[in-house]
This record gives C-alpha cells, sequence and structure tokens, in this order.
C-alpha cells in the first residue's frame, strides 16, 4: 500500500497558536485540498495523525471537531479525492498517552485501521513532533513550511533536519512525489 500521512493544522488547514476551535476557523490552505484529491486519485491511500488537545482543554468538544472533519472530507470528496482514516489524540501533554505526537500512538492506530505497516510512508507535518513521530514509526518525514514549519526551520539545526525532505506546502510535496519522487 502506498501510504502518506498528513499532520492537520499547518499543513491541510490553517493553523493558530490559539488552535482551531470550530468549523467555522477550519480554513484549508490553499492547494490543499487538490493536493489531497491528487495524491488520492494517484493510488495513495491517505492518513491523517492530529493532536487535537483543544478537546482535553475543553476549547471544543467531539461534536465541532467531527463537524471539521467532515467539512475536510467534503472538500477533498467534491475533488475527486480521499482520506482513508483520521487518528486524533484529544489528550493534553499532562495527560501523558501514547497517543499524542510524537509518541507513535496515532501511527499504530493508522496501520490498524488500514491494516497496513507505516512503515517507509511518507509523513507530512509543520513540527519537529511530527519529524520525530516519523523517524519513530520507520516514516519518511516532510516538514513544510506552512503553519508552524518556519518557525520549526528557524529553531531546528542541521542534525534535527537529516534525512527530512523539506517543501513549501503540501501542494509542493504532491508535486514531488506525482513527479517522479524515488519512492
Amino acid at each position: 500500500m502506498k501510504l502518506v500521512i498528513l499532520d492537520r493544522d499547518g499543513v491541510i488547514n490553517e493553523d493558530s497558536d490559539n488552535y482551531i476551535r470550530s468549523v467555522d476557523e477550519w480554513i484549508p490552505i490553499p492547494g490543499s485540498i487538490e493536493a489531497i484529491a491528487r495524491l488520492s486519485q494517484a493510488g495513495y491511500s491517505i492518513a491523517v495523525a492530529t493532536n487535537q488537545s483543544g478537546i482535553g482543554r475543553g476549547y471544543y468538544d467531539l461534536a465541532e471537531l467531527t463537524a471539521m472533519h467532515d467539512k475536510m472530507n467534503h472538500l477533498i470528496n467534491d475533488h475527486s479525492g480521499l482520506i482513508n482514516t483520521i487518528a486524533f489524540c484529544p489528550h493534553t501533554p499532562e495527560d501523558g498517552c501514547d497517543c499524542r505526537k510524537p509518541q507513535p500512538g496515532l501511527v499504530r492506530q493508522i496501520e490498524a485501521n488500514l491494516n497496513t505497516s507505516a512503515e517507509g510512508a511518507w509523513f507530512v507535518g509543520d513540527t519537529g513532533k511530527d519529524i520525530d513521530v516519523a523517524r519513530a514509526t520507520g516514516c519518511q518525514p516532510v516538514l513544510v513550511k506552512t503553519g508552524k514549519g518556519e518557525r520549526t526551520l528557524a529553531k531546528a539545526s542541521e542534525d534535527d533536519l537529516v534525512g527530512v525532505k523539506i517543501v513549501d506546502s503540501l501542494a509542493d510535496f504532491a508535486d514531488y512525489l506525482l513527479n517522479g519522487a524515488d519512492v
């Protein structure tokens, strides 16, 4: 199975340091919906792995998160694409769960949901936590400059970025992957 795992906030949709708290605040990054559709149409299974501690912090509830994901799925479906599975962590950092990135739990959920291994899959994110979970689970890390990506790059050492593919956006990653990347 050809698998691409995507972080959500900052990769697919605009991010906010105050959290994306409602379906109205969930705004796709230009080109991201079309990029997911193109990857899906090219035979990639698409998974989303997202920390959603706003639930644990009481900023929004599961129904609002579901509405955000419904909006995302409808937009992608409208472009003839598909997200195969979404795994999210509702916990705060203080909860000590195994699903909050950079822990591997979300990737393990994706593997179970899709009955596949994530070994070698692309993992696209905008933070060091995304890079860390990609490495911990045998995925190929990709850092987008959208969302917190530029901040992540500014803080990263050269060693932090060894083996990390750096692209401007999810749309640019799709172009890279669909135009002959060595996978």
